[in-house]
């Protein structure tokens, strides 16, 4: 460790103090439904313990909170003041779930280079107010604002973006909605949070979440609409009842690929993550804590499936392997099962971003060894049988 490397600190985060700067820089004080306020307080006393911040790691968590926080106040503002806002519908979305490294990524951005699909983009989803207008969609002043901060991370871990694209005119996920209700995968992907991240996925009830999703939806089209939302994150796969009850027309995309690979790939990318806001961030902590999630998330997918809580006919399944071997027809599946036309440019524009943006075929390459995760394979391989076996997802070789 180097002479430069930030230091650890601790101490717990004041959330009225981080609230009351929110408020002070934007002059709002309504914070609409309080569901946000037991997350937070949930979250700030695991990133003053285990998350072991150092101190660029408090910073950034200084200035999340008070953006999350920021930006639902001027949302809610803006709403009160334009009241049409709250009529506007979220009519059939689709939605694209799956766990992480299973190609969700690449797929999201190639749907969202048809003009039909109306994906919320980087820079609208961190700076939402005022909302987009479709005049300036392309040449709006915070998307060069959006790029500085997305090219931050590189600065910090050199070749991160290399791992995981980022950028201000690429689609966004929507954990970075959910973030401004406090329940959100967002932040155990960034922080080492273990017990903010049982109550999300055990104990959380997740409604508020989607209800305020929607709430962003709403805002983000009033000024610039599409034909139907274009939406993407694994974390919908732990959630899915509370998906459907909000959009319960939704289109479901879920991806798959072997849990083993997931784990192993996820892990690298998580502990990445997480090292730029803590200097104790290994891949073997990240995937004793994320291969739990992620066989978690599966076996509730299969439920949700033999429940009947996902209808049969407003879901697809993608396998990974096929994906990436013949995207276009993996595409044009898609479309035919949703009963949506894939039209000659759609298909035109995603091969033209597919020729400048090839990816990693889904995995970070030779980053990372399964070795890394401390992990038993076949315990895991035993443990995400009935996943596999139920969708009928091949399993792949352990790197």
């Amino acid at each position: 460790m180097s002479d430069t490397t930030p230091t650890t600190t601790s101490g717990r985060f004041d959330a009225d103090e981080l609230l009351s700067t929110a408020m002070t820089t934007t002059g709002l004080d309504d914070l609409g439904e309080p569901s946000w306020r037991d997350g937070l307080d949930r979250l700030l006393d695991d990133l003053a313990g285990p998350a072991r911040l150092n101190d660029l790691g408090r910073t950034i968590v200084e200035a999340e909170v008070t953006g999350y926080l920021g930006n639902r106040l001027e949302i809610l503002a803006w709403r009160s003041a334009h009241p049409e806002v709250a009529e506007g519908t979220v009519t059939r979305p689709i939605v694209i779930v799956g766990q992480p490294r299973t190609g969700t990524t690449i797929l999201y951005d190639l749907l969202a280079q048809d003009p039909a699909n109306r994906a919320p983009l980087t820079w609208e989803v961190d700076r939402p107010v005022p909302p987009p207008e479709t005049a300036t969609y392309d040449t709006d002043p915070r998307i060069d604002e959006a790029e500085a901060i997305a090219a931050m991370p590189d600065l910090i871990i050199p070749g991160f973006t290399d791992f995981h694209p980022l950028g201000a005119q690429l689609a966004q996920e929507c954990v970075r909605m959910t973030g401004g209700d406090f329940r959100s995968m967002i932040f155990p992907t960034q922080y080492d949070v273990p017990e903010y991240d049982r109550w999300l996925l055990h104990e959380a009830d997740m409604a508020p979440a989607y209800r305020w999703h929607r709430i962003y939806l709403q805002h983000l089209q009033s000024r610039h609409a599409g034909d139907r939302w274009l939406l993407k994150s694994p974390a919908h796969l732990w959630s899915l009842g509370a998906l459907l009850d909000e959009y319960p027309d939704a289109l479901i995309v879920q991806t798959h690929r072997d849990p083993v690979r997931v784990i192993s790939s996820i892990s690298a990318l998580v502990a990445l993550l997480r090292s730029m806001a803590s200097d104790h961030s290994t891949v073997a902590r990240a995937a004793a804590e994320y291969a739990e999630d992620i066989l978690l998330g599966l076996e509730r997918s299969v439920d949700a499936r033999r429940d009947g809580t996902v209808p049969p006919d407003q879901v697809v399944d993608v396998q990974f392997a096929e994906f990436l071997a013949d995207p276009f027809t993996t595409i044009g599946a898609v479309y035919d099962a949703l009963g949506l036309e894939f039209t000659a440019d759609a298909e035109s524009r995603m091969r033209t971003f597919l020729a400048d943006h090839p990816g990693d075929g889904g995995g970070g390459g030779s980053r990372y060894t399964f070795a890394d995760t401390g992990l038993d394979a076949r315990e895991l391989r035993e443990r995400g049988r009935n996943y596999q076996e139920y969708f009928g997802v091949p399993s792949e070789p352990v790197l």
